[in-house]
C-alpha cells in the first residue's frame, strides 16, 4: 500500500459555547467538507442570572458552571486542545471576575477559553447558519438571541455584510421584567419596547439593505417556532401574527409556573417571557414577514471555522488592512519594522519558548504594522492611542486575548515599560508578552531611521531575562543614534529586571 492509498487520519473537532443561558458542547467527525455529529451535551446554566449589582459572577453561578464544564471535560478528555474551540461571550464579556472564572473554568473543562467580542460572536453566528440553510443567491438575514445579547447579521452566500450584536436576551428581559414570574399585559409591552429602544439605532440601516429571507439561530428561537406550529397559530415557520398570540397566551396564563404551552419545555420556561419579547422587538423593529429557524448557530460556526483556517486567517488579516487603512498607517514603515521583529523573532523563539503557540507570532506581525496607529490621533503618547483603538475596535476574527496581547504590544514598543499593563495577564501569558514587547521594542529602535537600507546581519541571543544583540564590527561606531537608542533601552530593560547586551 502506497501513502496515497493509506487511508487519512481521522479529524475530531470540539466546539464549545459558553452562553449566558446554556452551555452547549458538539463533538464532530470531519468527513470531506462535512461535519458527521458524534455527540452533542446542553445544560441550562443560566450564567447571566448570576451577575451581581457589582457585574460579578457570583459563587454559586461559578459553581454551576464548573460543574458543567467538569462533565463536558470528561468527554472532551481524549481531544487535543488544538482541536477544541471554546468561547464566552456576553456574559464573560460583562463579568469583572471573568479572569477568575476563566481560571476555573479552564481547569474543570482541561482546554483554554476564549472571550469572543460582540461582532465575532455575531460573524461567527452566520457562519453556522449559512452552513446549515439552503444556499441562496439572495441576501439572507440572520437573528440569534442569546440570554444577554441579540445578534443581527445580513449576508449572502458564507459571506457576513453588516453585523450588529445588541445588549438585549432571554434572560436580561426576563431578570428585569418577569423575575418573579409575574406576566401580565403591560410587562409584557415594556419589555418589547425595551427592545425597541436597543434596537432603535440600527433598524433603518437593516430595512435599507434589505433581505430574502430571514433566518432565526439558537434555543429561543427555535422553541417559539415549535410553539406556534405546535399550538396551530402558523403552519410554516414564525410569522407577526403568530407572535401576538403567543403574547396573548403567555399574559392570559398569568405566570411562569402557569406555563402549558405545547412544544415548550420546563428547562425553557423561565426565560421564555423575555425571548418572545425580544424577537417580538426585533420582528416590529425590522418589519419581518415571516421567520424560519435554524439549527445552525455560534457552536457550529466554531467548527466551520476552525475547518476554514485559512478563511480564519484572512478575516484576521482584513481586519488589521482595514485598520491601516482608516488610520493612514505608513505601509512602509510598517513593513520595515515587521521584517525585522520576524528575523528577531525566529532568534529567540526557540530559547524564549515562543514558538509553543502559533499565535505569538501572529500578534507581533499584527502589532508591528499597528504600532504607529495611534499617530493618526496625536504624536504625543501615541502608543497609548494606538493600544486604546486597538483593544477597543471591532476586529473580525479576533478573540478578546489577541486583541489584548496587540493592543498591549502596541502600547509597549516605546519609551518607559508599561508593567502594571503587563500584570493584567493571567500567568500563563505574562512572560510570552513581556517578551514579545522586547522583541518589537528592539524592532522599532532599530528601524528608528524610516530608511530603506538594509540592516546588516545582527545576531539577537537570550536566556531567561537576557538579551544579546551582535552587530557586525565597526557598525555600531557608524550609527551613533542606534548606540545611543541601545543605551536608553538598556535602561528601560533594567527596570523590569531584563539585561540588555549589544557589542560588535
Amino acid at each position: 500500500m502506497t501513502d496515497s492509498d493509506a487511508p487519512a487520519e481521522t479529524l475530531f473537532l470540539a466546539a464549545v459555547d459558553l452562553g449566558s443561558n446554556s452551555f452547549h458542547m458538539k463533538l464532530v467527525r470531519v468527513v470531506g467538507d462535512e461535519l458527521e455529529v458524534i455527540d452533542r451535551i446542553r445544560e441550562m446554566v443560566r450564567l447571566a442570572s448570576g451577575l451581581d449589582e457589582h457585574a460579578n459572577l457570583t459563587d454559586e453561578a461559578i459553581q454551576r458552571a464548573t460543574d458543567c464544564l467538569s462533565r463536558f471535560g470528561e468527554r472532551l478528555r481524549d481531544i487535543p486542545s488544538s482541536q477544541v474551540r471554546v468561547v464566552g461571550t456576553n456574559t464573560l464579556r460583562r463579568a469583572g471576575n471573568a479572569r477568575k472564572f476563566i481560571r476555573l473554568a479552564q481547569r474543570a473543562l482541561g482546554h483554554p477559553i476564549e472571550i469572543i467580542g460582540g461582532q465575532e460572536e455575531a460573524r461567527l453566528v452566520y457562519l453556522g447558519v449559512s452552513h446549515s440553510v439552503r444556499s441562496s443567491d439572495g441576501r439572507m438575514l440572520v437573528v440569534d438571541i442569546g440570554g444577554g445579547s441579540t445578534e443581527l447579521i445580513i449576508g449572502r452566500g458564507y459571506q457576513p455584510l453588516h453585523l450588529e450584536s445588541v445588549f438585549i436576551g432571554c434572560v436580561s428581559l426576563s431578570l428585569k421584567f418577569f423575575k418573579d414570574g409575574s406576566i401580565t399585559r403591560k410587562r409584557m409591552r415594556k419589555a418589547i419596547t425595551e427592545g425597541r429602544l436597543h434596537l432603535e439605532p440600527y433598524e433603518k440601516t437593516y430595512r435599507r439593505i434589505g433581505w430574502e429571507q430571514a433566518i432565526g439561530s439558537s434555543g429561543t428561537i427555535r422553541t417559539i417556532e415549535k410553539v406556534v406550529i405546535a399550538q396551530g397559530w402558523s403552519d410554516d415557520g414564525i410569522t407577526p401574527e403568530a407572535l401576538v398570540k403567543l403574547q396573548d397566551a403567555l399574559v392570559k396564563a398569568g405566570n411562569i409556573e402557569a406555563l402549558d404551552l405545547k412544544g415548550l419545555g420546563k428547562d425553557r420556561a423561565p426565560v421564555f417571557p423575555g425571548g418572545v419579547a425580544a424577537l417580538s422587538a426585533v420582528f416590529d423593529g425590522l418589519k419581518i414577514k415571516r421567520m424560519w429557524a435554524s439549527d445552525g448557530a455560534l457552536r457550529e460556526g466554531l467548527l466551520y471555522d476552525r475547518i476554514g483556517r485559512t478563511e480564519h486567517d484572512s478575516v484576521r488579516e482584513q481586519s488589521v488592512t482595514t485598520l491601516m487603512t482608516r488610520y493612514q498607517v505608513d505601509l512602509e514603515q510598517a513593513a520595515r519594522v515587521e521584517e525585522t521583529a520576524v528575523d528577531c523573532f525566529s532568534q529567540l523563539a526557540r530559547s524564549w519558548k515562543l514558538n509553543e503557540n502559533e499565535n505569538y507570532r501572529r500578534c507581533l506581525i499584527w502589532a508591528a504594522r499597528l504600532h504607529e496607529i495611534g499617530l493618526a490621533v496625536a504624536h504625543s503618547k501615541y502608543q497609548k492611542r494606538g493600544e486604546y483603538i486597538v483593544q477597543y475596535s471591532d476586529l473580525l476574527g479576533f478573540t478578546r486575548s489577541e486583541q489584548q496581547i496587540v493592543a498591549t504590544l502596541i502600547r509597549a514598543h516605546r519609551y518607559k515599560f508599561p508593567s502594571s499593563v503587563l500584570a493584567e495577564f493571567g500567568e500563563t501569558l505574562v512572560v510570552p508578552v513581556m517578551r514579545l514587547c522586547i522583541i518589537l521594542r528592539i524592532a522599532v529602535l532599530l528601524r528608528r531611521g524610516r530608511r530603506d537600507e538594509q540592516l546588516p546581519e545582527i545576531s539577537v541571543t537570550a536566556r531567561s531575562n537576557k538579551v544579546q544583540l551582535k552587530f557586525p564590527e565597526v557598525w555600531l561606531d557608524q550609527h551613533a543614534l542606534t548606540r545611543a537608542d541601545l543605551k536608553q533601552e538598556k535602561k528601560y530593560l533594567k527596570a523590569i529586571k531584563v539585561a540588555l547586551q549589544f557589542e560588535s
